[in-house]
């Protein structure tokens, strides 16, 4: 990612762990981003299944009313020849107050921003990641 938004990431290290499920990411951003850093956890992996599953644990995405954030991604086949990627995000909450739809939707847009950014490096170089 500090590859493909040098401008947004400054950086992106493995802080616990080999990789795998249960290691933990630090993913520091660059001054003039809205946060300035964020601690990830690796909950599921399966690359048989091209399923992905992490947990956003600490940082200043989170807030009083949101106890962390899990992120289920799926990539399938599509009838194009492409991939279709499904991203399903749950919040937990740290009581009765759900986040705002406007803090909702803030997260989905600047989520979706950088998914296209990976999207448009990925069909220019599709075998990066073989």
């Amino acid at each position: 990612m500090p590859k493909l938004l040098p401008q947004v990431i400054k950086s992106l290290a493995l802080v616990e762990g080999d990789g795998g499920v249960g290691s933990i990411r630090l993913i520091a951003f660059h001054e003039g981003v809205p946060s300035k850093n964020v601690k990830t956890r690796i909950d599921a992996l399966d690359a048989e299944k091209f399923e992905y599953t992490y947990t956003l644990l600490e940082g200043d995405l989170l807030n009083e009313k949101i106890e962390s954030i899990s992120y289920e991604v799926v990539f399938a086949p599509g009838t194009d020849g492409g991939t279709i990627a499904k991203i399903k995000t749950t919040y937990t909450t740290k009581g009765d107050e759900a986040p705002t739809e406007e803090e909702l939707n803030k997260g989905k847009e600047t989520g979706m921003a950088m998914f296209k950014v990976v999207e448009g490096y990925l069909q220019q170089n599709p075998d990066a990641y073989v």
